[in-house]
């Protein structure tokens, strides 16, 4: 249309902000109230950050990251399979948990700043053909 005019929203600064917890829109005021709680507005500029879905797509991507960069690299480490499991399996765990749960935020974050950049918001879901039953 050509009287509308076209907003423009950079994919990877809008990411990159939300990797570090900053709003996708100005990069100042920070995207969380608390952990993975996100703020309803931007403190700074006043941008409505809860009207980007980030519904489960965060914690896939999460738990893809996860697998692929550290638990099948890990498989190929001997001590992996040499130690007893009552040993190694507390460990492992432990570590994945911490290792998880330090990038779901990233993650989210990233997520919310790529839905801002494709300008996807919480109205869009009757888009989805997925949620229609015949």
């Amino acid at each position: 249309m050509a009287g509308m005019a076209e907003i423009h929203h950079p994919l990877f600064r809008s990411i990159k902000r939300g990797l570090a917890h900053r709003c996708p829109n100005c990069g100042k005021g920070e995207i969380y109230g608390r952990y993975l709680k996100v703020r309803p507005t931007c403190k700074a500029c006043g941008h409505d950050l809860a009207r980007y879905p980030a519904d489960d797509g965060p914690a896939y991507l999460t738990i893809l990251l996860i697998g692929h960069l550290i638990v099948g690299p890990a498989l190929f480490f001997p001590v992996v399979w040499e130690t007893p499991p009552q040993i190694s399996l507390p460990i492992i765990l432990g570590v994945l948990t911490v290792v998880t749960l330090l990038a779901l935020p990233r993650v989210k974050g990233g997520w919310i700043g790529l839905m801002y950049a494709l300008q996807v918001n919480d109205r869009d879901h009757r888009l989805h053909t997925a949620d229609a039953s015949d």
